[in-house]
């Protein structure tokens, strides 16, 4: 039986396989036109899911070599260098990282899949590997929609990490959403598509998802794709497909939208 560890790091495989393809055809006026991040070129996006990619890597070595995490100026070091370097350097550089630090997910054994715990730093404690490479495909997930919605406004999140994602934005809630600005409190049912889901969203004091209430004020209905995009602040009207339904006397998609800003 795959294990949820694998089943992120093949997922993470076959985003960047796809995204490596399309960056691989990229003529330099490419890689400085606008991305699906409001300030950043598609360079530039290039650059962090670079840099993102040889930081991991070296947490990861840490963790199985048994050295720990880089010292604390790695990272900033790290991010000075690439933004340092040219939009060409920059696209090359991320494809020749982001497979190393895919090869080591892939050359991990079962062992250290299921018991290597790797210290970021920033979390209370060290996480296992499912963590670890789940944390790595939100970011390289969303990025990547972010590169490819600059060449094709109909761009949606890659299949196979939507489910992963969507199973895991709960967690995200709690920063992600602001409720402070709606004015108020809803509840709504959520239905998705791709995979099938149904729950509540309800924002009050703070944004959560629960179990899908008995008497909402609206019904959100959307691709399981756009609802982790809404969430993750990609969800302009350009950008949101025409499935997309909310009917609701008391709360609109605009409103979701203020109340999902990104990150």
């Amino acid at each position: 039986m795959t294990s949820k560890a694998e089943r992120a790091i093949s997922a993470l495989r076959t985003g960047y396989d796809t995204l490596a393809e399309l960056v691989g055809g990229l003529q330099p006026d490419d890689l400085v036109r606008p991305s699906g991040a409001s300030e950043w070129k598609v360079a530039d996006v290039l650059s962090h899911l670079g840099s993102g990619a040889e930081i991991n890597l070296a947490i990861l070595e840490g963790a199985i070599d048994g050295t720990g995490r880089p010292a604390d100026d790695f990272n900033p070091k790290t991010w000075d260098r690439w933004n340092a370097m040219s939009p060409a350097d920059q696209a090359s550089n991320f494809l020749t990282t982001n497979q190393k630090l895919i090869q080591r997910y892939e050359g991990l054994s079962d062992e250290q899949l299921t018991d290597l715990r790797v210290d970021f730093g920033f979390l209370p404690e060290p996480v296992d590997v499912e963590t670890a490479v789940g944390m790595r495909l939100s970011e390289f997930a969303l990025h990547s929609w972010d590169v490819r919605v600059g060449f094709d406004p109909d761009a949606a999140l890659a299949p196979e990490a939507t489910e992963i994602l969507l199973d895991s934005a709960g967690r995200l809630l709690g920063w992600a959403g602001k409720a402070d600005q709606y004015d108020g409190t809803a509840t709504l049912t959520v239905n998705t598509t791709a995979p099938d889901r149904t729950f509540g969203l309800t924002i009050a004091d703070t944004v959560e998802l629960t179990d899908a209430p008995t008497t909402p004020d609206g019904e959100l209905n959307a691709p399981a794709e756009y609802l982790v995009r809404l969430i993750t602040g990609r969800n302009a009207p350009q950008y949101t497909p025409a499935s997309v339904t909310l009917t609701s006397t008391k709360i609109t998609l605009d409103h979701l939208r203020r109340i999902f800003p990104g990150f």
